[in-house]
């Protein structure tokens, strides 16, 4: 029989050894790297974010950033054009007041001159009025009283837009409250006349689109570039261009106003503005309630010369001053 011998592994000069069914080198605990520290790292790497990865990741970020970014700026414009509509609301309601406490104290007789449009003879002649109309008269509101005389319950109330483009107002509404003295106390102040005496020969600048008149004349409207009325007829209920012979004949005043906010209005010049305000057609006769202010909506949707955000910012108003009837 032959013997054997048997063989034993030959050690390994350097202590590794080789274990497992692929042969893995594992090192023995003296800081050398083994088989089962080789498994996590492999697993790390495989576990970082691809190039692809990063590029959507980058992607979604921005299309979120402009999102937010139009969101933002879709409010910022809401917020700024709802600013601009309480500016001019605000602005509008004093000056809608102001005309109806002006109006509700006309002094409403037959001997009482009255100007405004369609007024003929004897009264002041305020005849057509193209463009922005004018009306002056009597109210029992007080006024800008001059320094000597005795003060009368009466003024001479106006309302116009400037036409002076030399004038700090031009294109702006504005109102005359021109207190006045009783007859005979002061003769270097003009005092309460009646007829024959009509307000154009007494005091021009109340009947002028453009005559200054510095004591009694103020901006009430600075936003204000149109101003247009007409009557509405006690007889029939219609409304007219052409009062009645008899003022007891009107039962209210239509008026209608065109205002623009400040942040609109520096987008225009004045050149523009007029322009524009005279492509805002004038009361007709046969219209309705509201048609005018419809028509002047129309025209400022179809403009296409001027900056839409200054044509986008104009506010229309209407309003109606129903006058009671004359107690004498």
């Amino acid at each position: 029989m032959v013997d054997h011998a048997t063989t034993r592994p030959q050690d390994n000069t350097s202590g590794e050894q080789t274990s497992g069914r692929h042969g893995l080198l594992v090192r023995p605990s003296n800081g050398f790297v083994t088989s089962r520290t080789l498994r996590p790292l492999a697993k790390d790497a495989h576990a970082a974010f691809t190039l692809a990865e990063l590029l959507i990741t980058v992607g979604v970020l921005v299309l979120l950033v402009l999102l937010f970014t139009q969101l933002l700026n879709s409010a910022a414009t809401i917020t700024t054009l709802g600013h601009k509509k309480m500016d001019a609301d605000s602005q509008t309601r004093q000056l809608l007041d102001r005309m109806a406490v002006d109006f509700a104290q006309m002094v409403k007789r037959s001997d009482v001159d009255f100007f405004a449009k369609g007024t003929t003879a004897p009264n002041s002649v305020g005849g057509a009025m193209a463009g922005n109309d004018r009306i002056a008269f009597y109210s029992a509101v007080p006024g800008y009283y001059p320094p000597t005389g005795l003060q009368s319950p009466v003024s001479l109330v106006a309302y116009r837009i400037n036409s002076d483009s030399t004038s700090s107002s031009y294109d702006k509404l504005e109102r005359m409250g021109k207190g006045l003295v009783w007859n005979g106390v002061s003769s270097t102040d003009t005092p309460i006349v009646f007829m024959p005496l009509t307000i154009s020969a007494t005091w021009p600048a109340a009947t002028s689109s453009s005559a200054p008149d510095t004591t009694a004349y103020e901006v009430i409207g600075p936003q204000v570039f149109r101003f247009e009325y007409c009557y509405l007829l006690r007889a029939n209920g219609t409304l007219s261009i052409t009062p009645a012979s008899d003022i007891s004949g009107i039962a209210a005043i239509i008026a209608d106003v065109a205002v623009i906010d400040s942040k609109s209005k520096v987008l225009l010049n004045d050149a523009q503005v007029t322009s524009l305000a005279g492509q805002l057609s004038d009361y007709s006769t046969n219209m309705v309630p509201g048609q005018l202010r419809t028509n002047w909506q129309n025209t400022l949707n179809t403009n296409t010369t001027l900056p839409r955000p200054a044509v986008s910012g104009i506010r229309l108003y209407e309003r109606f001053f129903y006058l009671s009837p004359p107690t004498l």
